[in-house]
């Protein structure tokens, strides 16, 4: 994979030093001199571009015409806006993603302004914070569908309300649905007239609004 950065701040060297560790071909584009300067010494030459990354010919320098992704993680919210609108727009990159630095300019990083994915560092940390005071012991293993849906691992409590009950007499909040049971030893793939027990771990899927509803049916009820 191909990918290009704008920007050499610490969220830009340290996401450029990481691909370059995976194997990844990477261009990371910075216009501050002495920045480039010192990254050269800690990723690569090869890596780095000296230049403006909201021009055209700088991206075209970077070999942007054959790029998997374009990054955009400036300090600047304009200039990461201009620089995803260039790489979708001009270039016809196939995916980008901006940095929104301010989250009152958060609504502007949509697809009509070339970008797929918009990083709301702000946003994220509120979305954390919920989510782990709804989550109680619940396990999230692994998030799909850039985090829309999550796969997630809980024991059933001896006091929860699924105790002793069919998985078809449960009521599961929208979007979740088990996937599988570890009792011990055994792996259960759930059906409709399996009955869980105290201490099974439950393997599901759901949707990420949906996943604190899910958590609380395994719990202890109050």
């Amino acid at each position: 994979m191909f990918v290009i950065i704008v920007g050499g701040g610490k969220t830009g060297s340290f996401l450029a030093a990481h691909l370059v560790q995976l194997g990844h071909r990477v261009r990371l584009i910075e216009n501050r001199p002495a920045i480039v300067e010192r990254l050269e010494r800690e990723i690569g030459k090869e890596v780095l571009l000296l230049g403006d990354g909201s021009s055209p010919k700088v991206l075209e320098q970077a070999g942007i015409q054959e790029a998997d992704v374009l990054a955009a993680v400036t300090g600047e919210d304009e200039t990461n806006l201009v620089v995803t609108t260039l790489g979708r727009f001009e270039f016809q990159v196939p995916r980008t993603i901006a940095r929104v630095n301010n989250p009152k300019n958060a609504w502007l990083f949509d697809q009509e302004m070339g970008v797929d994915i918009a990083v709301n560092q702000t946003d994220m940390m509120a979305k954390l914070i919920v989510e782990e005071m709804s989550l109680g012991d619940m396990m999230i293993l692994l998030r799909l569908r850039s985090g829309e849906y999550s796969i997630v691992e809980e024991r059933v409590d001896p006091q929860s309300m699924v105790v002793q009950k069919a998985v078809k007499e449960i009521h599961f909040p929208p979007e979740c649905t088990l996937v599988g049971i570890f009792r011990g030893d055994q792996l259960i793939i759930p059906k409709g007239d399996t009955v869980l027990q105290p201490y099974d771990e439950v393997i599901a899927l759901a949707h990420t609004q949906h996943i604190g509803e899910l958590a609380s049916l395994f719990s202890e009820q109050s």
